[in-house]
């Protein structure tokens, strides 16, 4: 019997601070069973990543999620944990903090981002010199004065889909070159795994065209365009199914008291970003309103049609953001409200 190799590409998140950054090798299996469980346990050089010294570099890659290649024969992209040589979980390792062991919480990541032409140093669409118009026709357009990119952008969507992720749909955004697409799953590890691996996905797309991938929350400064930010939507079963406008109070009200200890695991620099304009609010301040897109937390119209059962909208953590940990601060407080 022939001996068939496939290329296993282990992806993890680095120690790099104060944003995490992706990294991946791959490794060759042979006969390789397609299952998570025939994924080996593998380690790497963490003094290379910022996560280990020199005189004690190795750190161990565990596998969590898998999924296809879509640009590989015989390929499969592996997101792994990282954890330390004695198999502790790693103080970058932002997943094991989730405590979402039976799926209860649901999320939904709206991530933002800006595809950026290295040549100029400015997102796509921009002149060399000076600015575009002004923003406002940019948002879901269309049309080559209005929308950069898009060949990478439906690229991307393609390979998402073709790896089994679950994209539920991309769109222009508010500034040039500015694009989102947005990712939903059961269980926030498993939202976690497709919204790293679908980033990871964006970045080898980019790689392709020569157009880096910018998460930072306002590449443009303090200017008048709109920052990024990746949202997040969740709910639990106590939401899902409550049916009292109470409850959702409860549970937004339990927000306010920790806004420090959100907005520390919610992206860096997001000062720039949470001013209380363009569609935000102000990064010290706490607020909640049914489709108020300015507040901290949105409460989705449809929550409110549906009978007080559904989802919360919260606005604050930026494009850089780890989900992980977004999805940990959030179960943390969510879970303080029983009824």
């Amino acid at each position: 019997m022939k001996n068939i190799k496939s290329k296993l590409e282990y992806v993890w998140l680095d120690g790099s601070k104060p944003t995490q950054g992706l990294r991946s090798k791959t490794k060759i299996v042979e006969n390789f069973n397609g299952t998570l469980k025939g994924c080996p346990v593998w380690s790497f050089d963490g003094s290379s990543t910022s996560q280990a010294p020199g005189g004690s570099s190795d750190r161990v890659l565990k596998p969590v999620f898998m999924c296809p290649d879509p640009a590989r024969q015989n390929g499969f992209l592996v997101m792994c944990e990282v954890f330390t040589a004695d198999g502790k979980p790693h103080e970058s390792n932002g997943r094991a903090t989730i405590e979402d062991d039976d799926d209860d919480f649901w999320f939904g990541f709206e991530q933002e981002y800006f595809l950026w032409d290295t040549k100029i140093n400015k997102p796509l669409g921009f002149p060399a010199q000076g600015f575009p118009a002004p923003q406002g026709q940019y948002y879901c357009s269309v049309g080559a004065n209005n929308a950069f990119g898009r060949n990478i952008i439906e690229e991307h969507l393609d390979v998402c889909l073709d790896a089994g992720l679950n994209i539920e749909g991309i769109n222009a955004e508010v500034a040039t070159g500015q694009w989102e697409f947005q990712v939903f799953a059961k269980g926030a590890k498993n939202a976690g795994d497709q919204t790293w691996m679908a980033r990871y996905l964006l970045e080898r797309v980019g790689e392709k065209y020569g157009v880096a991938i910018n998460w930072h929350c306002k590449p443009l400064g303090n200017t008048d365009w709109n920052g990024s930010g990746m949202h997040a939507n969740f709910s639990n079963g106590l939401m899902r199914k409550t049916g009292k406008k109470e409850t959702f109070d409860k549970i937004c009200k339990a927000f306010a008291p920790v806004v420090k200890e959100h907005i520390a695991v919610y992206g860096a620099d997001n000062h720039l970003r949470l001013t209380g304009k363009h569609e935000t609010q102000s990064i010290d301040q706490f607020s909640y309103g049914v489709s108020d897109r300015g507040a901290s937390i949105r409460i989705p119209i449809s929550t409110v049609e549906n009978g007080w059962k559904g989802r919360l909208e919260d606005r604050r953590p930026n494009s850089a953001a780890d989900p992980y940990k977004v999805a940990a601060r959030i179960i943390k407080t969510v879970k303080k409200i029983k009824a």
